[in-house]
C-alpha cells in the first residue's frame, strides 16, 4: 500500500472512528490471493466491546462505499482492537497498559519485565517482579530509555485486589 493511499484512508476514516469515541490505531491493506483486505484497528481507552466494533464496521464500509478511497477492485473490510500482546507506541498505550505486565527492549540494550504501575509525560513508574524469593522493586522508566514495548499475556495472574485481603484476613485469624 503506498504512503498516499494510506494518508488517505487514515484522513477519510479517522474522523469517523473518533465520532464512535473510539481511537483509529492502525490501518493496513494486505492483497490475499486475489482480493484485498482492509485491516482496521481501533482502541480505546475503556476497551471497544463487539456492538461498538460493529457500529463502527458499518460507518467505516458506509463511506468507503460512497468514496473511491480503495479503487474499483473487491476487498474485504475487517475491523478489531489490537491483540492481546500489542506494541507500545504511544503515550495512551502505556496509560491503558496500567496494571499489566510489559516487555521493554531499552535503549541501552538490555530488556526488562515490569508491572506498569503509573504513567506521566515523562515516563513510567514500575514494578520489577522479584526472582528467586526476592521482593519485588520499583523502577522509574523514562519514555527516551524505551525502543520497543509489548504488553505480555498473563495466564496465571491472581488478582491481587482479593488475593491481598484473603491473605491479610487469613493471617489475622492465625494470629488469634
Amino acid at each position: 500500500m503506498s504512503t498516499t493511499q494510506s494518508e488517505r484512508l487514515r484522513e477519510l476514516l479517522e474522523p469517523l472512528v473518533a465520532s464512535q469515541g473510539l481511537d483509529l490505531e492502525e490501518i493496513a491493506v494486505d492483497s490475499v490471493g486475489r482480493k484485498r483486505v482492509l485491516r482496521v484497528v481501533v482502541d480505546s481507552d475503556t476497551g471497544a466491546d463487539l456492538d461498538r466494533i460493529a457500529d463502527v464496521s458499518r460507518a467505516l464500509s458506509a463511506k468507503l462505499d460512497e468514496t473511491d478511497a480503495m479503487g474499483d477492485a473487491e476487498y474485504t473490510l475487517e475491523v478489531g482492537t489490537p491483540g492481546a500482546e500489542r506494541s507500545l507506541t504511544e503515550h495512551r498505550h502505556f496509560v491503558r497498559a496500567t496494571d499489566r505486565l510489559v516487555r521493554f527492549q531499552l535503549h541501552e540494550g538490555g530488556e526488562l519485565v515490569a508491572r506498569v504501575l503509573g504513567v506521566d509525560d515523562d515516563g513510567l513508574d514500575l514494578e520489577v517482579p522479584g526472582v528467586k524469593g526476592r521482593k519485588a522493586t520499583t523502577r522509574r522508566l523514562p519514555f527516551g530509555d524505551i525502543d520497543k514495548a509489548r504488553v505480555q499475556v498473563e495466564f496465571n495472574r491472581k488478582d491481587t485486589k482479593n488475593t491481598d485481603s484473603d491473605t491479610d484476613d487469613n493471617m489475622k485469624e492465625e494470629e488469634a
